[in-house]
């Protein structure tokens, strides 16, 4: 597939793996710049894959991922709560602060505009009065809003959201799907990984639909239907067993019937 001006990112016969064996093949396609998407499947279907190979965190072992015009300083990334360290002792604005370490750096002290820059962002969430407060005092869901005042200031050409709903209940996740919807009107384009089907109906123009490959890519209304759905069931379910398969014979001493991928990891064209 070619390349256009209006897309953000690439996706071309790629290939992403843990310990060589795949996590998410054979997925081509692009994002398109400004664009709203969802990234869906089953659980185990190689969703978060997917955003940390976007990220750069994991390189492909096979095929290219492009990014048009978008340098790593300008993504800006959410994981999932299980992955974040709480426990650290630092304030709410200090957490929001840490978006503009790329603008002010680690030595420098932050200005009067990027703390005036913090606590707008914080308000935007509905933080205001909070910004002394550690982090480990808060809820589940102001410490994602809190996040989610970070990826605001680090004013972001691309956002990644993985799971960004899970530990936050409806009112914030309202509050919070209003928030994305402006940066899609403001032109970013962002994908963020989700589980409930109803919100992407409503708020996401587009999805992608995986299980461990891509399923079905486009508008939402065509991606979600119920024989695209009950396909991704059944083409994780097919993984699932072959992989169970797999391991019951390496523990009698057998060959798995996948090999693994090359022991270096790398392929031609790999990025």
């Amino acid at each position: 597939m070619s390349s256009s001006s209006d897309d953000a990112i690439v996706f071309r016969n790629v290939t992403l793996a843990y310990d060589h064996y795949p996590a998410v093949q054979h997925v081509s396609g692009s994002f398109s710049r400004g664009s709203l998407t969802a990234i869906v499947g089953p659980n185990g279907s190689g969703k978060s894959t997917l955003l940390k190979g976007m990220l750069g965190l994991l390189r492909p072992v096979e095929g290219l991922i492009e990014h048009q015009d978008i340098s790593r300083s300008g993504i800006a990334y959410l994981p999932q709560q299980t992955e974040i360290e709480r426990r650290f002792p630092i304030s709410v604005i200090d957490t929001v602060l840490l978006g503009l370490w790329r603008r002010i750096g680690w030595a420098r002290a932050a200005t009067r505009q990027c703390r005036e820059a913090a606590q707008q962002a914080l308000a935007a969430v509905g933080l205001e009065g909070l910004e002394r407060r550690r982090v480990e005092t808060l809820s589940a869901g102001q410490f994602q809003r809190v996040l989610f005042a970070r990826l605001m200031a680090q004013d972001a050409k691309l956002i990644l959201l993985d799971e960004p709903f899970s530990a936050v209940d409806w009112r914030t996740s309202d509050q919070l799907l209003r928030l994305i919807a402006s940066w899609h009107r403001e032109g970013r384009t962002v994908a963020a990984v989700l589980h409930d089907l109803d919100q992407v109906r409503a708020y996401f123009p587009d999805a992608l639909l995986l299980s461990r490959e891509c399923v079905a890519w486009g508008p939402t209304r065509e991606v979600l239907v119920p024989h695209n759905l009950r396909r991704a069931r059944q083409m994780l379910e097919s993984w699932s067993t072959e992989a169970e398969d797999n391991r019951r014979v390496a523990a009698l001493g057998g060959t798995p019937h996948l090999d693994p991928l090359p022991a270096n990891g790398e392929r031609e064209g790999s990025v």
